[in-house]
């Protein structure tokens, strides 16, 4: 089984939505059931048809939550350091075409949040940042063509 690498952050949000769905979520859907249910001919009944899909929705997410914390390496970034740019770090880069800053931290494809400014450690922006240092130059191929970063910075929360 291969590891997940996730931020505590991370595991702390999973963890979060999975008590959500097995504590508010499924008691709600499984009373819509059973009201549904109580409607009478099951064959013609639109809300009970509509309450199990929403059933089947929450339990399929309650059991990839499940897989993926099972599959979790935590990795503590308040207790990472250093200057070359590794999972976890916040990096903030500069386009070298329009002079646009740009701040990312490196986290878990599962936690990846662009609108956080959270990318996957797979992504292409963040697999061309790995090893390289605060001042170092970047290349990146993108759907416009190759655009060029700096490093302007590197840290860990």
């Amino acid at each position: 089984m291969e590891k997940i690498p996730m931020t505590e952050e991370g595991q702390k949000k999973l963890l979060d939505e999975l008590k959500h769905l097995k504590t508010v979520e499924r008691p709600i859907i499984i009373k819509a059931i059973a009201d549904a249910r109580s409607n009478g001919d099951l064959s013609e009944n639109a809300e009970y048809h509509a309450a199990r899909e929403k059933q089947s929705f929450i339990e399929g997410r309650v059991a990839e939550i499940e897989s993926i914390i099972a599959q979790a390496e935590l990795i503590d970034v308040s207790k990472l350091s250093g200057t070359v740019v590794k999972f976890g770090a916040t990096v903030s880069i500069i386009n070298l075409d329009n002079d646009k800053e740009s701040k990312y931290q490196l986290v878990g494809e599962v936690e990846a949040d662009i609108e956080q400014k959270k990318i996957s450690v797979t992504s292409p922006i963040a697999r061309a940042l790995i090893g390289k240092k605060k001042g170092d130059y970047i290349e990146v191929s993108t759907p416009k063509g190759i655009t060029s970063y700096e490093i302007k910075s590197v840290r860990f929360k």
